[in-house]
């Protein structure tokens, strides 16, 4: 038996192994992007939440990368009757909406402040009940958290809005909500704080996976790249045999 190194070339092996070997590590460094950008967006966050609320007004102008988790107060009176739904909104693996209710503030501004979750009917047979707002929260100061949407929402389709309060969305379209309104809100909603009185079930996630399990992720898809590594070097060549015969001389020189 030879002592070298030898190859055997499979066309078809080689051929799969080329193709899945850089897509396995390719995997595995986006995840550990992902997990780097996660982190960076906890402390962006935890960060924010250290900083008193502020009112709109004092806001001008920013980046949206700003305004992102920032706390706010908002002070003015809800419009009870103006409910905006978001659809198909899961939470604890149930069905339901997130309830978006018009608030006016003291200069006239409009903002679309989102109270939380509420069960729905999944197959849309039944109208989603709204629970009423206290009487002591409509006509008040809030507090609560811009919320900058990550990128562009997909959609199924436009949203097809009828007559009447409440009305569907799938995303929130603030030009479309704008027409509904006959004036243009805030360009953000705002999260409501989980202890105020007008929030339904307000226990936002601010990240959906934990940097932790993406860098677990990746290695998973690098110890996938690694084994096809070790099967295509086993198959393709005689390295098992070496290592094979590395052993018994050892164990007969022992």
């Amino acid at each position: 038996m030879s002592s070298r190194l030898q190859f055997d070339f499979e066309w078809r092996i080689t051929l799969f192994t080329l193709c899945l070997l850089p897509l396995l590590i390719s995997l595995g460094f986006w995840q550990l992007q992902r997990a780097a950008e996660k982190q960076l967006l906890a402390g962006d966050f935890a960060r924010k939440q250290a900083q008193a609320p502020v009112s709109l007004a004092e806001l001008g102008s920013r980046e949206p990368g700003y305004l992102s988790f920032l706390p706010v107060r908002l002070e003015g009176h809800f419009r009870p009757e103006q409910n905006f739904l978001l659809d198909n909104r899961m939470h604890g693996g149930h069905y339901g909406n997130e309830v978006l209710t018009v608030f006016e503030l003291v200069d006239g501004t409009l903002v679309l402040v989102n109270r939380g979750w509420v069960p729905a009917d999944p197959a849309r047979l039944e109208a989603t009940l709204i629970p009423a707002l206290p009487e002591s929260a409509v006509g008040s100061a809030i507090t609560g958290q811009v919320y900058v949407a990550p990128g562009k929402p997909y959609v199924l389709s436009e949203d097809a809005v009828g007559p009447g309060w409440p009305k569907t969305l799938q995303s929130v379209d603030m030009q479309l909500v704008a027409k509904i309104l006959g004036a243009a809100p805030f360009p953000y909603s705002v999260r409501i704080d989980a202890d105020q009185p007008a929030a339904l079930q307000a226990d936002w996630q601010v990240i959906n996976i934990s940097p932790a399990k993406h860098r677990g992720y990746a290695f998973q898809w690098f110890s996938m790249a690694v084994v096809l590594l070790l099967l295509y070097l086993f198959r393709s060549t005689n390295l098992w045999q070496l290592i094979r015969g590395a052993q018994t001389t050892r164990a007969d020189d022992e």
